[in-house]
C-alpha cells in the first residue's frame, strides 16, 4: 500500500464539552472541550482507524463558529481559544447565538446531557500506514493498517449526541473556575445540602468537594466516575426507547432510572399491539451492517479489518449468520420470503430488488470491497502529482503566471512602475473510465455469496490501476511540447544524462545545481527549489540512505573505513514506485531518477477528477435483456496532462 491515500474531501471528529452555566443575566454560557485526544478513531469515507496529525491542523481563525448537528443554519456561538496542546486539541468559546438550538445545547448541557463535540474541516493531504508498520503522531505510538490526516483545515465545531473519540471526558459545571475560587466559603456552608443530594442519587460536583475540606479527594476518578454513570444511563434510556422518542424526552429530563423505563416501554408497546398479531419475516430482524459484515467475512476480509469499522454487537449478530449461502443471504437481507431461485429466477430477483434493504446493502457492499480494492494498488503517483478538479468534460486552460514584479525604484517624482504580467497555458480535460459487473445467475444459483465482494474488489483494483498507467505512461512518455521539444530536454535545461549522473551524492549535487539554474521565461531565476526525488524501487535504499545518513561511504575500495560527509541529508522527501522501471511502459529505467518541486506550487504533472471526487462510484443498474441477474457499474471520470517542464528534472543515471 502507498504512503498516502484517497480520502474524503471532508471529515469530523468528535469528542466530549464541557458546558458552564452563566452566572449572571448577562454573562453568556462558556463551553470548553478536550476536542481530540490524538488517538485514532473511525471516520465516514476511511476504511481503516484514522489519526488527525495535529501538528498539521490548520485554525485560520481562532473565532470559529459553533452549530448543532453540523447545519449553519442552526447557530450555536464561537470559540474564543483552540490550541494543540500535549497531544490534544483544547477548544474553548461561548454559547453566544440567541437561537433555540443554543439555548437547548446550554440548558441540556447544564442539565447532565452528554454533549459530544464534532470538529470538521477539508482534507489537504492524508497518508496510508500499511499493516506491520508502526508510526509515531500527536506522541503516540499506532501500528497500521490506518490513515493518517497530515493536513487539515479546521472550519466548524457542532454539538451532536454521538462522536468518535471515546477518549476525551466532560463534565457539566454551574459555576466558572474563578467563580469557584471566590465562593469557597459558601461551598463549605453547603456540605449538609450536597449529602442530601447524595442520597438522591445527585453526584456532587468535584468542585464542592474540594471545597468542603473532606481530606484528600481524586477530584479527576469522581469527575469520570460522574460522568460515565450520566453516559451509561442516556446510552440505557436512548436504546430501550428508539422507536419511542415521547416517552424517551420523558425519561431523560425526569431522570427515571433503566427498570421505570423499561416497564414505560413495555406499557406502550402492549397498548399499540394488534388483537390479531400479522404473520411476516421481519425485516430487520439483523441490521443492514450485520449483512455487510456477512458478505465481507465471505470474501476473506480479516477479522481485525472488520472489528476496525465495525461496532462488537455488529459483528456478534454477523457471526450467527456464518456460513449462510448467497440466497438465503438475500431472503434474510430482503426480509421477504422470496420464490425459489431455480423454479422462478425471474420472481426471485423482482422480489428481492423490490424491497429497500437488499439493493442498499449490495450496493454497500460494492462501494466497500471496490474501494478496499482500489486502495490496494500502488498510487505515488499522487505525491508527486497536482490533483485539481474540474466541473466537466470540455478541453480546460491551465495558466501559470510569468509576472515581472521586481521592485523598481521611485524616481525624485514619486511615480511608481507597473508590473508586467505574463501567462503560459496549459491543458486538461477529464474522460469517463468505468465497467459493468453484475450478480449472474451463475453465481446465484452456485450460492457464491463471496462473489459479491470479490468483483467489485477487482473493479477497484481496474479503477486504480487506470489512473496510475495513465500518470506513468504520459511521465515515462516524455511527450513532445508546443516548442516542439520533449518534456525532458537538455534545451529545456531538465535533462542531463552520463555516468557521473548516477545517483550518488556528486550527482545529486549536480541535479540540485541544475534545478536551481531554472529560470522563467523572461531569463530570471525561477526561485522554485527541488522538494521531491523520485527513484525506481531498484534506487529506493540509496535513495533513502542518502536522505538519511550523516555519512555515507560509495567505494568499493580499500578506503571504505573513511566515508564522506553527506550534505543532502534530509533534503529531500524519497518518492519510490515500481512503475518508473517498468519495461511495459516505453522510457522505463531502472537506474534514471527525477527531482521535482511540489507540485502544489509547480506541477509537472496534474490529475484532475470531475468534481473532485477522486474515487470510483458505484451505481445499480437494470439488467439487459442478455443478463439473468442485477448489474452494477463503477466509473471515475479523470484526466492527466503535463504542465510545467521546468517542475520536473530528469537524471538518465548512466551513459
Amino acid at each position: 500500500m502507498p504512503n498516502s491515500v484517497k480520502s474524503p474531501e471532508f471529515v469530523e471528529f468528535s469528542a466530549v464539552p464541557t458546558i458552564e452555566a452563566a452566572a449572571g443575566e448577562k454573562e453568556l454560557p462558556r463551553f470548553s472541550m478536550v476536542a481530540y485526544s490524538g488517538g485514532a478513531m473511525r471516520l465516514a469515507g476511511f476504511p481503516h482507524a484514522v489519526v488527525v496529525d495535529l501538528g498539521g491542523l490548520d485554525v485560520p481563525d481562532q473565532s470559529v463558529p459553533i452549530r448543532l448537528d453540523h447545519k449553519p443554519s442552526q447557530g450555536v456561538g464561537h470559540t474564543t481559544r483552540i490550541e494543540a496542546r500535549g497531544g490534544k486539541l483544547v477548544a474553548e468559546g461561548l454559547i453566544s447565538r440567541d437561537t433555540s438550538w443554543a439555548r437547548d445545547v446550554a440548558r441540556s448541557g447544564s442539565n447532565g446531557f452528554p454533549w459530544r463535540a464534532s470538529i470538521g474541516g477539508p482534507v489537504i493531504k492524508a497518508e496510508f500506514v500499511s499493516a506491520g508498520r508502526n508510526i509515531e503522531v500527536n506522541g503516540q505510538s499506532f501500528e497500521g493498517p490506518l490513515h493518517v490526516v497530515r493536513r487539515m483545515t479546521l472550519k466548524e465545531i457542532s454539538f451532536v449526541d454521538n462522536g468518535a473519540d471515546s477518549d476525551a471526558r466532560a463534565v457539566v459545571s454551574a459555576q466558572s473556575p474563578e467563580e469557584e475560587k471566590q465562593n469557597m466559603p459558601k461551598a463549605n456552608e453547603d456540605k449538609k445540602e450536597a449529602s442530601a443530594d447524595k442520597k438522591s442519587n445527585v453526584t456532587d460536583t468535584p468542585e464542592k468537594l474540594e471545597a468542603s475540606g473532606a481530606g484528600q479527594v481524586d477530584v479527576e476518578a469522581i469527575r469520570a466516575e460522574g460522568e460515565e454513570r450520566a453516559r451509561k444511563r442516556f446510552l440505557v434510556i436512548d436504546q430501550l426507547c428508539s422507536e419511542h422518542p415521547d416517552i424517551r424526552a420523558q425519561a431523560l429530563e425526569e431522570k427515571w432510572d433503566e427498570d421505570r423505563c423499561a416497564r414505560e416501554v413495555r406499557a406502550a408497546i402492549q397498548e399499540s399491539r394488534p388483537s390479531a398479531p400479522a404473520v411476516h419475516v421481519p425485516a430487520d430482524t439483523f441490521g443492514p451492517q450485520v449483512f455487510e459484515v456477512v458478505a465481507l467475512s465471505a470474501s476473506g476480509v480479516t477479522t481485525a479489518t472488520l472489528e476496525a469499522s465495525y461496532s462488537e454487537q455488529t459483528l456478534e449478530a454477523a457471526d450467527k449468520l456464518r456460513g449462510v449461502d448467497l440466497q438465503e443471504f438475500c431472503e434474510l437481507a430482503s426480509g421477504e420470503r422470496l420464490p425459489r431461485y431455480r423454479r422462478d429466477a425471474t420472481g426471485w430477483l423482482r422480489a428481492a430488488f423490490s424491497t429497500t434493504s437488499l439493493p442498499n446493502i449490495l450496493a454497500n457492499v460494492a462501494n466497500k470491497s471496490l474501494l478496499e480494492g482500489y486502495n490496494y494498488v500502488e498510487d505515488a503517483w499522487r505525491r508527486i502529482c497536482k490533483i485539481a478538479s474540474v466541473n466537466d468534460f470540455k478541453e480546460h486552460s491551465r495558466y501559470r503566471m510569468t509576472d515581472n514584479f521586481v521592485f523598481q525604484k521611485v524616481g525624485p517624482d514619486g511615480e511608481l512602475k507597473h508590473g508586467k504580467v505574463g501567462e503560459q497555458q496549459f491543458g486538461q480535460k477529464v474522460d469517463t473510465h468505468g465497467i459493468m459487473f453484475a450478480l449472474t445467475r451463475q453465481m446465484i444459483i452456485n450460492d457464491d455469496l463471496g462473489a459479491l465482494t470479490e468483483i467489485p474488489r477487482r473493479i477497484g483494483m481496474g479503477a486504480a490501476e487506470a489512473i496510475a498507467d495513465a500518470v506513468w505512461g504520459l511521465f515515462l512518455s516524455n511527450p513532445v511540447q508546443s516548442d516542439g521539444l520533449k518534456f525532458f530536454h537538455a534545451d529545456h535545461n531538465n535533462y542531463l544524462a552520463g555516468a557521473d549522473t548516477a545517483l550518488t551524492i556528486d550527482g545529486l549535487t549536480m541535479a540540485e545545481v541544475a534545478f536551481a539554474e531554472q529560470t522563467k521565461p523572461n531569463g530570471r531565476p525561477l526561485g522554485v527549489p527541488a522538494r521531491l526525488l523520485l527513484v525506481p524501487t531498484a534506487l529506493k535504499v540509496p535513495a533513502e540512505q542518502l536522505m538519511t545518513a550523516l555519512q555515507v561511504n560509495e567505494t568499493t575500495t580499500a578506503n571504505k573505513a573513511k566515508p564522506a560527509n553527506n550534505p543532502h541529508a534530509g533534503k529531500f522527501e524519497v518518492v519510490s514506485s515500481a512503475y518508473p522501471s517498468n519495461t511495459t511502459f516505453p522510457g522505463a529505467s531502472n537506474k534514471a531518477w527525477h527531482l521535482l518541486a511540489d507540485p502544489n506550487r509547480l506541477p509537472a504533472i496534474e490529475v484532475a477528477f470531475l468534481g473532485g471526487v477522486d474515487r470510483p462510484t458505484v451505481e445499480r443498474a437494470d439488467a439487459d435483456f442478455n443478463t439473468l441477474g442485477v448489474q452494477y457499474r463503477g466509473y471515475i471520470d479523470f484526466g492527466v496532462r503535463e504542465q510545467d517542464y521546468r517542475g520536473a528534472l530528469k537524471m538518465k543515471g548512466e551513459s
